[in-house]
């Protein structure tokens, strides 16, 4: 009799202490959930800024990643691909049981931005990471403790994440963002050729500069953009073609004729401060741009001004020698 009530209480503690795990253990993972959750909301916001970005103005992007030292003739192809690549991780993080593969992807991602940025640190020491359109991210330690932490997110979202089971919801999400992205390329390649130019803008001496006569190449540059200048100065040895060369300062119009000076460019044609103005008929990103005209009608927008760019495109439309 005393050994089954004696053994009767020993079921009913071990019964207690099993719940007291199981409860423990609901609380546990609920925790973990919380945390992953809350780390895959964060850091896919960072993928789908940088990856929507790259996808809605692929032709800016590509500038940047040229600007950032990436080949020429690979730019466009990356500005989209990444751009697809980015959006896609940065959805798969907000569907729990594609975590794993989004925590994968995302990671791999950063550290080959970080690799390849320590590959060119000397060269772009300083310069802007060109990693989002709005946040001015220089090249430096900083960067990478920055990065650092990014991947922390990623890993964060996907540890302990359920196997991914399910391949075929992916895949068309995966499908659908890249059809997306070619077809905003395709209308991105389009968009602005034709557009008309205002009648004229008025030159930093009063003078009035028409647009609508001849050829004009606008030049929109920020005086302290060391890309400007280096653009500037590839813009200034060219062999024009009856062109008149008009150049717009982005900000601190009270540093053009310096920046004049330091890209080579003194002499190849008036300043011009109306950049508002010219900015609402042809819409850019960042500067370097520029603008061929023709008779007021825009024959094409320059956002490349690496490797042979803008003299190959420029020769084509039959604006240099």
């Amino acid at each position: 009799m005393a050994d089954g009530v004696a053994a009767s209480g020993e079921s009913r503690i071990s019964l207690e202490n099993n719940s007291r795990e199981n409860k423990s253990s609901e609380n546990a993972a609920r925790r973990q959930s919380v945390l992953n959750g809350i780390a895959a909301i964060l850091i896919s916001a960072v993928f789908l800024v940088a990856g929507l970005w790259k996808i809605t103005d692929p032709i800016g992007a590509a500038a940047r990643l040229a600007q950032a030292r990436l080949p020429e003739f690979l730019s466009i192809p990356a500005a989209v691909g990444l751009g697809t690549l980015e959006t896609f991780t940065g959805v798969l993080f907000l569907i729990p049981r594609f975590r794993r593969w989004a925590s994968a992807i995302g990671t791999l991602l950063l550290m080959a931005f970080m690799i390849y940025i320590g590959m060119h640190y000397n060269e772009l020491r300083g310069a802007e990471c060109s990693c989002f359109p709005w946040v001015k991210r220089a090249v430096g330690p900083g960067f990478f403790a920055g990065d650092g932490i990014m991947m922390l997110l990623a890993l964060a979202a996907g540890w302990k994440a359920r196997k991914v089971t399910a391949y075929r919801p992916a895949a068309a999400i995966f499908a659908a963002v890249g059809v997306c992205a070619l077809l905003s390329y395709g209308y991105a390649a389009t968009r602005n050729t034709g557009t008309r130019a205002p009648a004229s803008v008025t030159a930093q001496d009063g003078s009035v500069i028409p647009l609508q006569q001849g050829r004009v190449f606008l030049y929109f540059f920020d005086p302290q953009c060391p890309h400007c200048r280096d653009a500037g100065r590839k813009l200034a040895v060219l062999h024009w073609r009856d062109v008149k060369f008009v150049g717009v300062p982005t900000q601190n119009p009270q540093f053009g004729e310096w920046f004049y000076k330091q890209a080579n460019l003194v002499g190849k044609g008036p300043i011009s401060n109306d950049v508002e103005l010219l900015k609402k008929v042809f819409p850019f990103d960042t500067p370097p741009v520029g603008v061929a005209l023709e008779n007021g009608s825009e024959k094409s927008m320059l956002l490349q001004f690496e490797d042979a760019e803008p003299a190959a495109t420029l020769a084509k439309i039959g604006f240099i020698e």
